[in-house]
């Protein structure tokens, strides 16, 4: 059993925020972790000591300067699992946060927080990642911010129709009631964050436009905030189409999940062409997010870990 004494005189939460994630704390660095007093205590295998003892390092001096929280401690703990020890000190203390409606928006994974960057310095971002990584929630945040704050006049939002194994055709009603379904994860993240009189007022006066990727044909959309959800489901001449709609003073995200491609040849999938032919331009940023970014119930993530280590049996 090795120690590190840390410093008696920090004065904020430390211990107690220390302790309540240690289990985390254990899995990430394969370790037996415990406090006693003023010691952390670990044993385990040799090769992880080391990163550990650096991890702590960073985290106390953190703690000698500001307070820290659950989603600091959560956000240093992704950036080990992506071999960033070394940004740890850095990237905690320049903390990204946007306020809509009263509530507080913020990353809390060191990719996530990449994506927000990745949208706020690019006019074209995709974030790549399975369920749960915070893709669409964080990119509709990211629109609202820009049209709250008066940078965009509007936010459009599309998702290619594409049936996902359950045929909806039978459904009653118009075409919008029909595609409806499709659009619930765009409504849910716009409830979640400005509530439903608002989403309705803003639909209504056509600032805030859902629909299917089929209208977007033959458009030019000046001074928007553009979010293609569901970019795995794409053609690649629909995926060419869209990204050619944006015009002057708009940005454009474009969200995909590879591992859940409901196009009868997945491989046609028109995201693997167009990140291979942009991600290498200036003003484009692809940001891939994994199983660790899973901001759901922890279950979640191992599932997704689960399905992985199987995707090639049957």
């Amino acid at each position: 059993m090795e120690e590190i004494i840390y410093p008696t005189d920090i004065k904020n939460n430390f211990l107690q925020i220390f302790q309540d994630n240690i289990e985390k704390i254990e899995k990430t660095f394969n370790l037996n972790v415990s406090l006693r007093g003023n010691k952390i205590m670990f044993e385990g295998e040799t090769r992880y000591k080391k990163d550990f003892k650096k991890y702590i390092g960073h985290i106390v001096q953190l703690s000698l300067e500001s307070r820290l929280d659950d989603n600091d401690l959560n956000m240093s703990l992704s950036m080990i699992y992506e071999g960033n020890i070394g940004l740890i000190k850095e990237e905690l203390s320049k903390k990204i946060k946007i306020r809509i409606n009263g509530k507080e928006v913020y990353p809390r994974t060191y990719n996530q927080k990449r994506y927000m960057k990745a949208i706020a310095k690019n006019d074209l971002a995709f974030g790549i990642g399975p369920a749960g990584t915070g893709k669409t929630f964080l990119a509709i945040a990211m629109g609202l911010n820009y049209l709250l704050n008066k940078q965009v006049q509007r936010i459009v939002v599309t998702r290619p129709v594409v049936e996902a194994g359950e045929k909806l055709g039978f459904l009653p009603g118009d075409i919008q009631q029909k595609v409806n379904p499709y659009f619930r994860p765009i409504y849910d993240a716009l409830y979640s964050l400005i509530g439903f009189d608002k989403t309705a007022e803003l639909i209504e006066k056509e600032i805030v436009e859902i629909a299917p990727l089929a209208y977007m044909r033959g458009r030019t959309i000046d001074n928007a905030f553009l979010l293609l959800d569901e970019g795995q489901n794409t053609s690649n001449s629909q995926m060419k189409m869209f990204l050619t709609r944006f015009g002057q003073n708009s940005k454009v995200v474009v969200t995909a999940d590879t591992t859940q491609i409901d196009l009868p040849d997945p491989k046609k999938s028109g995201i693997f062409k167009a990140i291979k032919l942009l991600r290498k331009i200036a003003g484009i940023q692809v940001i891939n997010l994994t199983g660790k970014d899973v901001v759901r119930h922890a279950l979640v993530q191992n599932i997704i870990e689960a399905y992985e280590r199987k995707k090639d049996e049957v």
